[in-house]
This record gives structure tokens, sequence and C-alpha cells, in this order.
């Protein structure tokens, strides 16, 4: 609430520079209503004042046989995290098909996102607010006040939620600022992502310390009754969908930060992709594998392709907008089941996660490789590959212990997580990730141009044409990553095409639109060179900018690749300020995550009871066996 009183301390600007203010108010009051509200209902039911709570968190637990702290959050949390995930990318669909919105309450997506944030910030509220006075809610309890303990895992997911929602008034900070950033990569996006990623995480951990709850509770008077008695073999098998939810869960949210490449409009190399993928599937397959069993990790995968499907299927052809693919994550899970047989998981979660990570980042990059070919807007290039899979073994392997880390938090495992090693193997792990992509940079080709020249297709007003593009020097675009035409933000799918070479260093477009708000360019990326040329670029009176005409003939200099796809960013902003910025986004999403770390280790609990004699060396190298380090 109080982050999005912020954008007031700014003036009106115009409207490629942020929201207007009226916009920022009324989501900041509808905010603070909904807010009150919920504060409201769970305080009342924890003074005795309202019964509403208690009789909807009493029926949830029946229902999916956990403790209502536990239950509601869940129910509450999993149809709007759908949502979160719906509104995104239905969001970056118009992003790109109709350019940038005037703000929150101008674009229909936002609602979807929006209420999807605050589901996970209300899910963690009322995991705090059921427990019952005195209760101790899990075996990891959290104490708040002298008669109020919460449990861990709902604790988190309200921090999570948070952190999520902060960032959409940061966001508009940063556009007044800096201008509109409309990439997925932004500063402020990127804390909203890892807010709602970090958060299914932390409902994970709410899970499991509902399933242990209940556990605790078989066999005396507080035993949860289901609503329908079922058979012990359908019981398991629905505690199997549980965990494949929980694990396909962790896909879809990790698999948001591809979504420029799952568009086909990456502002980064196309090397990231593989390594995206890789990383993603490490780190939740094996998670889910090593703490549910065997089949868990495909399970998950159908789960996960069975939601980004219809969530495709809604956002493409049936609102017309473009079109999201996905990897599939199904050979990777067979990966992980086939790792998961050579190196028992629960004995040995660490060696699991390593050898997982490591076919991932190996043979899962080459069967995605084949998917691209079918099903991806930018198919991989063959000689691309050598330089994935040196980058996505060592990342699918870190993501890999990261995974068992976390699986030795969720089950409980304290002799894992606490492990001296295993800690230091999982910070040398996150170096890596951060090494592998920090050190992937970019830079603009140098001393490229393009001599064009142009066919009418169909005349103005609508005017399309074709293009003969002519390199210098000719070789400029050979063994490319991608070499391609790109049009879009013309209030229609975007357009992909790759050229087509008719004679050395010289090719020919497909039919590009040149009117309107269409803005088409010819990008090259190859190796760490990223560059591109507006073909043309319609004028932008808010930036303000003119209009890059498309004559019959004429010779451009490739530039930055941002240049155009970034055309709102301000120029006179000081570095200062950016860095100033960049680091407080930084800090606090990394803060979130190592919270959800040291929450992790906390859930796992002492390596030793109280009361316990005091161990040895030796006892010590036992714990250090135990924990399959």
């Amino acid at each position: 609430m109080s982050a999005s009183l912020l954008p007031f301390l700014a003036a009106e600007p115009p409207s490629a520079g942020g929201a207007e203010l009226g916009q920022i108010l009324i989501v900041t009051l509808s905010a603070t209503v909904l807010t009150s509200a919920l504060l409201v209902l769970g305080l009342g039911h924890r003074s005795g004042r309202v019964a509403l709570l208690g009789r909807i968190g009493g029926f949830a637990e029946r229902a999916l046989r956990l403790p209502a702290w536990a239950a509601l959050p869940l129910v509450v949390a999993v149809p709007t995290l759908l949502l979160a995930l719906f509104g995104l990318t239905w969001d970056e669909s118009l992003h790109i098909d109709d350019g940038r919105d005037e703000g929150p309450l101008a674009n229909p997506s936002h609602y979807f996102l929006l209420i999807g944030l605050f589901g996970i910030f209300s899910a963690g509220w009322l995991s705090l607010v059921l427990p019952e006075r005195g209760e101790r809610p899990g075996p990891s309890s959290v104490r708040l006040a002298r008669d109020w303990h919460v449990p861990v895992g709902g604790l988190l997911t309200m921090v999570c939620g948070s952190v999520a929602l902060t960032g959409f008034p940061l966001d508009d900070v940063s556009h007044r600022l800096f201008g509109q950033d409309v990439s997925l990569w932004g500063t402020t996006h990127l804390q909203m992502l890892t807010g709602a990623a970090t958060g299914v995480v932390a409902l994970a951990m709410l899970y499991r310390e509902g399933v242990l709850a209940a556990r605790a509770r078989v066999g005396t008077d507080r035993e949860i009754r289901p609503l329908v008695p079922v058979p012990r073999i359908v019981d398991a098998l629905v505690d199997k969908l549980h965990y494949a939810t929980l694990g396909g869960g962790m896909l879809g949210a990790l698999s948001i930060f591809m979504g420029e490449y799952d568009f086909g409009v990456p502002q980064y190399r196309l090397v990231f992709h593989p390594i995206l993928i890789a990383a993603i599937a490490a780190f939740g397959l094996v998670t889910v594998r090593a703490l549910a069993g065997p089949g868990a990790a495909v399970l998950a995968a159908l789960w996960f392709m069975a939601v980004r499907g219809v969530i495709t299927l809604l956002v493409g052809p049936v609102f017309g907008e473009a079109v999201a693919t996905f990897p599939l994550f199904l050979a990777e899970a067979l990966l992980v089941e086939a790792a998961a047989l050579a190196v028992v998981a629960r004995r040995r979660p660490i060696a699991f996660g390593a050898l997982g990570g490591a076919l991932v980042g190996t043979v899962g990059v080459l069967a995605e490789y084949g998917w691209s070919k079918v099903w991806m807007p930018l198919a991989w290039p063959g000689h691309m590959l050598p330089t994935a899979i040196a980058y996505a073994l060592p990342v699918g392997v870190a993501c890999g212990v990261m995974g068992a880390f976390v699986y030795g938090g969720l089950d409980r495992r304290a002799a894992l997580v606490r492990s001296r090693s295993v800690l230091g193997g999982v910070a040398l792990s996150a170096l890596v990730v951060f090494a592998v992509f920090a050190g992937l940079r970019t830079t603009s080709a140098p001393d490229v141009r393009a001599t064009v020249t142009v066919e009418e297709v169909s005349p103005a007003p609508e005017r399309q044409v074709v293009a003969t593009v002519r390199l210098d020097p000719p070789d400029a675009a050979q063994d490319a990553d991608w070499f391609h035409t790109l049009a879009y933000q013309g209030k229609e799918p975007l357009r992909v095409d790759d050229l087509t070479e008719i004679a050395p260093g010289v090719y020919r477009t497909t039919v590009l639109p040149v009117h309107g708000t269409w803005k088409s360019a010819l990008r090259l990326q190859r190796g760490g060179e990223m560059a591109a040329m507006p073909i043309f670029l319609p004028a932008d009176s808010a930036i303000p900018v003119g209009e890059v005409p498309v004559p019959a003939s004429f010779e451009r200099a490739l530039i930055s690749d941002q240049q155009i796809l970034q055309r709102e960013r301000k120029d006179d902003v000081s570095d200062a300020v950016v860095a100033a910025f960049s680091l407080l986004i930084l800090a606090i999403s990394l803060g979130i995550v190592g919270l959800v770390g040291r929450g992790l280790v906390h859930l796992a609990g002492p390596v030793r009871e109280p009361g316990a004699p005091r161990t040895n060396g030796r006892s010590r190298e036992r714990r250090r066996v135990a924990a399959g380090v």
C-alpha cells in the first residue's frame, strides 16, 4: 500500500512514461479495500467474532484431508496462480500485438494478473489466521505473538505475494523515471516474476506442513475425516496427483521467465533459451521426483503441458492474439525418472540431482532442439548446440542440486539441508547459474550495413512490401543464430519470418506491413552480436519520435537491437540512477529467494532433537552418509 503511493511523487507523465494518476488511485483504493476486508475477516476469526472463515475452512479441511490452515489457502492459491499465469501470457501477447498500454486498468489482462498475485498474498494471510489460539500448526511453526503460531510456508507465501504485488507500483515508478521497458526481463518485471515463482515453493512448504500435521492427528480426537471415504489405492493416487500439481506448478511458475522466447521476440541471445529450459526442468522435476516417488516427474510435465496448452489455446486461436509456444519438459521428465532409478533418489538426493541435471542439460537439450524444429517461433540452429550444451550442462547440474536441497527441506531431511557441504554446494550452484547468465553478454554487430530495395505488394493506406536486402559485408549473417524479419504491434498477431538467400549476401523477405502502428525490422544475432535495422517505424508523439519511412530503396546501418525493441526508453537518465534502481530491485529479489531458502532450512528442523547428547565426529559422518551427500 505504501509503495502504491510512490507514483504520486512524480509529475503527470506522457502516456509513454507511466499510467494516469487516476488509474493509480483507483488501483490503490481497490487494494486498500480488499486488504482491509482480509484484515477484518482474519482478525475477526481469531477473536471469535466472525464464524464464516471457520466454516469455510472446516469444509476445505475435510475435502483435502489437511488442516484448515493449509487446506483453505491452497484452495485459494491454486486457481489464482492459474489466473496469474493466464493473465501474464495474455498481457505479453497484447503488448507484442498492440504495443504499450495506458495504465493498469487499460489492459484487461492486468485484472487477471492482479487478482492472481493478490490471491497468493491472501492465501498466505489465511494460513496465518486460521490456526487456533495456542495451536502450533505443523512441525516448524513460527511464533508471531504469545499465543499466535503460524506455518512457515504460509508466512513466506504472504511475503512472496507482497513482493510480487509491490512490483506493480514500482513498475510505474520505473516507467516515469526511465520510460516504458516493453521487455519481460525489465527490472521490476523480474521482481514480480521472482515473487510469484518463489511463492510456489512457499506453497509447497505449506502443503508439506499440512500433510505432516494431518498425519500427526491420526488416531487422536482431532483426526481429519474425509468428506467421502475412498479406498486406500485411490487415496494414494490423489496424493500423488497433489504432488504432481505442485511440480507442474513449479514448472509453470518458472517458465514465465521464458516468455519472450515463447513468442519469438527475445531481447537476449537465443542460447539463453535452452539454458533456461534446462535450469527449470532440472530444478522442478528433481524436486518433485525425489519428494513424490516414481512417475511424479512425468505427471508434473503432463500437468504443465495441459495448463499451458489450454492457456495458449485461449490467448491464441480464441482471443486472436499471438500464440505462445512452450517446451514440453516430457523428455526431461523421463530423464529425471531414469536418473532416480540409477541413483536412488531418496538415499542420495544430491547425487540424484546432479545426475538428473546433467542428463537434462545434455540429452534434454537435444530433445528440445528437435521440438524447436516442430513448434517454436525461433528454431534452434544446429551450430548452436555445442555452445548450448556447454552452458546448459553446468546450469542443469547446479539447478538439480538446488532441487535436491528444496526436496531436503520439504521432506525434513535436516542432515541434508543443514550440512555444510550441501550448503556450500548450493551456494556454488547459485554462483554457477549467475556466472553463466552474467557472462553471456551481447554487443552490437560491428560495421554492418544493408542496402534495401522494396517491391510494392499493396498500396497505402495498408501498404505492404517485399524487400531485397544486400548485406555489407556479405557474410555478416553467416552462421547466425537468427536472421529474420519481425513485424509486430500492428493490432494483429506478430510475424516472425526467416529471409531467403537468393545470392551470396543477398536476401529476400516475406511480405512486410509498413503502415499504421506496425513496426517492421530486420534482426540479426550471431554469437554475442545482436543488431537490428528498422524497415518501418511509425511516428510516436508520446515518446516523442518521428517516423522511419520506407522509400523505394535505402541504405541503413544495423544498430543496437534494443534501440528498436525498447523505443520508449529515455536516453537522458543518469547511469547512477539506473544502477541504484536496479540494485534496489536486485536486493529485493535476492532477498526473497534467500528468505525462502532459510525457510526450507527452518522447515527441516534441527539435526539433533532437544535433549539428545552431543554428537562426535563419527556420528556426524554417519549423518552425512544418511543425507546422501
